[in-house]
């Protein structure tokens, strides 16, 4: 039975001449000090932070790659140390733009500021939540309490209305409590469950990475999750080809343990999953977009410097000295990463890498080439007995 919609989404208008998102990160200030963070997040502001009226300026600019503009997203560090948070919502808001806000656990993160961002017209709220207890999640985040914030503003934030969507990184430390947090998404309720597969860049080098055979299995198991929660991936881009797989196999009534040699991760967060009694789901799928570092995405950090990903710390120009559209649109970095063409080993030569292309932030964090191999994906390419099939999926 061929699967309903498409299997793998892509952006309607042209990711070259317009990102479906624009990440700002307000601030590296944050009071957590979590063993993974990105942006080694400091205790204070840096000095040169854009000001109110530069981030405005910034705003500006995003809205003019033209309609529909890009969904800005505000993070940090923690956006909520940036005492002028609320009114750069309404500013945002005022000049047509979609506002996504992404605090940290903080006790900053209280009913009053989830009412003053609903107030100001906050389109989403993005929680990280690392474990589905408070031991595993405070231990990730290193501060007594997080948990139960994060928690108690996700149920704050469901009762007044506003879509949330929760972030979980899969590593090492974290990977078993898979299957308690998508129990916890399923019963607590969330526009998005986003399963952020670890780069290792700033604190991150030193947490424990998947394997590229755990990694397959948890993308598989995610896959197995979708009719019951609606998970996607960040940074774990061949998901794209795992959908694709699996709809394949699905429609041929071959067994993907066997067929993709799966292997004993994914049989124990099966096996998990299973003692739920959940049954065969009812959600219909939601399939990942095709959208990748400097192709749909922009990241633009607390200094105003332009990056293809927060997680790719190459900058392409600077918001002060030049306007985003025409980086996003000319820079040599971003127009390179929009060319699979210029991909490299194993990405390169990949028979998917027109849906997929890889994790460009981890190929730079660990060969230093934004053009080379996705670590954590071990598919050999045209290793997949029914490529034609996958073509016509493409196709359809």
């Amino acid at each position: 039975m061929r699967p309903h919609g498409p299997v793998v989404r892509t952006v309607r208008h042209d990711p070259a001449d317009r990102p479906l998102l624009v990440i700002w990160e307000a601030t590296r200030a944050c009071a957590l000090s979590c063993v993974h963070c990105r942006a080694e997040a400091q205790p204070r502001r840096h000095p040169r932070e854009l000001d109110t009226d530069e981030a405005t300026d910034l705003m500006r600019q995003v809205a003019s790659f033209g309609r529909p503009s890009p969904i800005f997203v505000v993070t940090g560090g923690d956006c909520f140390e940036r005492p002028d948070l609320i009114e750069l919502v309404r500013r945002g808001r005022a000049l047509g733009l979609a506002v996504a806000v992404s605090p940290s656990g903080t006790a900053k993160l209280d009913r009053a500021a989830l009412v003053g961002l609903q107030e100001a017209g906050v389109t989403a709220l993005s929680l990280s939540l690392d474990g589905a207890t408070a031991a595993v999640h405070d231990g990730f985040r290193r501060v007594p309490g997080t948990f139960d914030r994060t928690v108690e503003a996700w149920a704050t934030a469901r009762e007044l209305g506003m879509k949330v969507q929760v972030n979980s990184t899969m590593s090492s430390r974290t990977v078993h409590e898979l299957p308690d947090l998508a129990a916890l998404v399923r019963a607590q309720g969330a526009m998005t469950w986003s399963a952020f597969m670890l780069v290792p860049v700033g604190r991150g080098t030193d947490l424990g990475t998947l394997t590229p055979q755990q990694a397959e299995d948890v993308m598989h198991h995610l896959y197995d999750l979708g009719p019951h929660v609606p998970v996607k991936t960040t940074e774990g881009h061949h998901f794209r080809r795992v959908s694709l797989q699996r709809a394949v196999l699905a429609e041929r009534g071959v067994d993907h343990v066997a067929a993709l040699g799966l292997g004993d991760l994914y049989a124990e967060l099966t096996e998990r999953t299973a003692a739920f009694g959940w049954g065969d789901g009812v959600r219909t799928r939601r399939p990942p977009v095709n959208v990748n570092a400097g192709y749909g995405f922009v990241f633009v950090s607390h200094v105003g410097t332009v990056h293809p990903s927060g997680f790719l710390p190459v900058s392409a120009g600077d918001v002060r000295a030049q306007p985003l559209t025409e980086i996003y649109r000319t820079s040599e970095l971003f127009t390179g990463l929009r060319d699979p063409s210029r991909l490299v080993g194993r990405c390169g030569a990949c028979e998917f890498a027109r849906v997929c292309g890889g994790s460009r932030s981890r190929a730079w964090a660990t060969s230093g080439d934004p053009y080379g191999t996705d670590p954590l994906c071990g598919y050999e390419p045209g290793s997949f007995p029914y490529p034609h099939d996958v073509a016509a999926l493409l196709a359809s």
